[in-house]
């Protein structure tokens, strides 16, 4: 027995004019049944399930909008369709306030009936196969890509892409290619693991011909802004994705104009770098030198090394020699509390001529998950934690911040990230001395070795531009979605932190990263 399309009722006090239109719906295998009445609409709707009804609005008795109130009473998520001679605005208006689906005005034809039908009952499968087409021949283009050997450039455009089939696939799960483009990701990850291997040394000692890199985003993207002559808010919000983004971003759209650049963050992908890093405009190893008060090498946690960012962006202003009246704020947000209290102070601080705010939340909630089980249990995949991130970001200090100025014409927001984070998967044991750092994606001590396949070997951290800690010490950087584990209880700490987001290391998910410019739309 062939599958119906849809279950539908159709209300109309001249239904027996409308018999070639009912008629055809059902050759096109839709059920439809009909009434001529609101009454006996609403006692049908009461006892059978139907996915979609055209309801006529001009009916003696009950009328098509009170019979359409009561409709949304019993079943709020059916689709209705008001069909009417009358165009008058006020009556479109009265009906989209009792959440009309869509309507129709008369005489209505065949072809509109049936593309109404299929709009709300065959939508998502139409939608669904042209996707599934559409992905199988990006599946087959990136993996061509891939064997042409993708520049800095390619990799860029090769990420944005996959990133757009997973938030496509969070709306279409019904299609079950999900794990067909977590294995891409996967083979794509491994493949720019070996890029960045092999082109990123030559990154850092050369000023062309590679990408944009974190000590060049407030020269690139911040203070060119600072000559139009408005003011600049620049967010750095911690462990963004770029997933992330464009989750917030939708919800931004009608606030502001939004346009993207990528850059890429310096290893390893950790706050005290890649952060110290933006605000210095400087490698790392360059901050050492050149402010050895400023950077504690004997400090393993990374707020704390994180201190200085506002004496960073002061003394990077000093050299370029720009001077602002007044002079720039700086702004840490660590908790819902300060940032309701900054939300609400947002418009003095667009008085001056440059801000840095930088929030911390999504790198709490990236640790946090690893450490609660009860995040695990909201968020068990990346999906999930899209939708996590999202449900943060609606309820922020951040977006209301980003409301309240997308109302200020004389503003300017420049909004990125540091860093992002990969869901780790796959542990690598490491060996090294008591001495060595704690981090999972990366490490530094004397002797560290790990497994070749896992990790980027660098043993002399000038080559990375990294602080040199002593006599032996090395870095170990770890690739694709593997973390570092000792030997000592290392099935414990196997298990603890397998699947969890983690950063610090090399992957598309820490490395290439949005600068988004947003110009208020008033």
């Amino acid at each position: 027995m062939e599958e119906t399309k849809g279950r539908i009722l159709w209300v109309d006090d001249e239904i027996d004019l409308l018999r070639a239109h009912v008629g055809f719906l059902k050759e096109k295998g839709y059920i439809v049944e009909t009434v001529t009445n609101g009454e006996d609409a609403i006692a049908l709707v009461k006892d059978h399930a139907y996915d979609l009804v055209f309801l006529d609005e001009m009916m003696p008795g009950m009328g098509g909008l009170r019979t359409l109130a009561e409709i949304k009473e019993l079943q709020p998520t059916l689709p209705v369709v008001m069909i009417t001679k009358n165009e008058e605005e006020s009556l479109m208006e009265e009906a989209i306030g009792v959440k009309i689906s869509d309507y129709l005005t008369k005489p209505v034809n065949p072809s509109q009936v049936l593309m109404i039908c299929k709009k709300f009952l065959e939508g998502r499968k139409i939608a669904g196969a042209a996707i599934s087409k559409d992905y199988i021949k990006e599946f087959n283009a990136i993996s061509l890509a891939l064997m042409e050997g993708p520049d800095y450039t390619h990799w860029v455009d090769i990420y944005t892409r996959l990133v757009g089939w997973t938030l496509e696939f969070d709306r279409h799960p019904e299609l079950g290619l999900k794990q067909t483009l977590n294995d891409q990701l996967r083979e794509c990850n491994l493949a720019f693991g070996k890029f960045i291997e092999r082109n990123y040394r030559n990154w850092v000692e050369q000023a062309t011909g590679r990408p944009t890199l974190s000590l060049e985003v407030v020269d690139r993207y911040v203070l060119p802004e600072l000559q139009t002559g408005k003011s600049v808010l620049f967010f750095v919000i911690d462990c963004m994705r770029l997933d992330q983004w464009l989750v917030f971003e939708e919800l931004l759209q009608e606030h502001f104009t939004i346009s993207k650049e990528y850059y890429f963050s310096i290893l390893p992908t950790a706050t005290p770098y890649s952060r110290n890093a933006i605000f210095s405009g400087s490698y790392p190893c360059d901050v050492e030198l050149r402010y050895p008060d400023l950077w504690d090498k004997n400090e393993d946690d990374e707020s704390s090394r994180n201190r200085y960012e506002r004496q960073f962006l002061e003394k990077l202003l000093e050299r370029r020699r720009i001077t602002l009246k007044p002079e720039p704020k700086y702004v840490k947000i660590l908790d819902p509390e300060f940032g309701r209290s900054i939300e609400n102070t947002i418009n003095s601080y667009a008085q001056s001529r440059l801000t840095a705010i930088v929030v911390n939340f999504v790198d709490m909630l990236a640790h946090g998950r690893s450490d609660s089980s009860l995040l695990k249990e909201i968020a068990p995949d990346e999906s999930a934690y899209r939708s996590l991130t999202r449900s943060w970001f609606v309820h922020s200090s951040l977006y209301g911040m980003l409301r309240t100025l997308s109302r200020n014409k004389n503003v300017t927001v420049v909004l990125t990230t540091d860093h992002g984070s990969i869901r780790s998967l796959r542990g690598s044991k490491v060996l090294g001395d008591r001495e060595a750092s704690t981090n999972l994606r990366y490490k530094y001590g004397r002797n560290l070795k790990s497994d070749e396949k896992a990790a980027i070997y660098v043993k002399n951290p000038i080559d990375f531009k990294l602080p040199n800690r002593g006599v032996a010490v090395n870095y170990i950087i770890a690739k694709e979605d593997y973390y570092f584990v000792y030997p000592t209880d290392y099935h414990k700490y196997l298990n603890q932190y397998r699947d969890s987001f983690q950063h610090g290391g090399v992957s598309m998910e820490e490395m290439i990263l949005p600068v988004i410019k947003m110009e208020p739309r008033g």
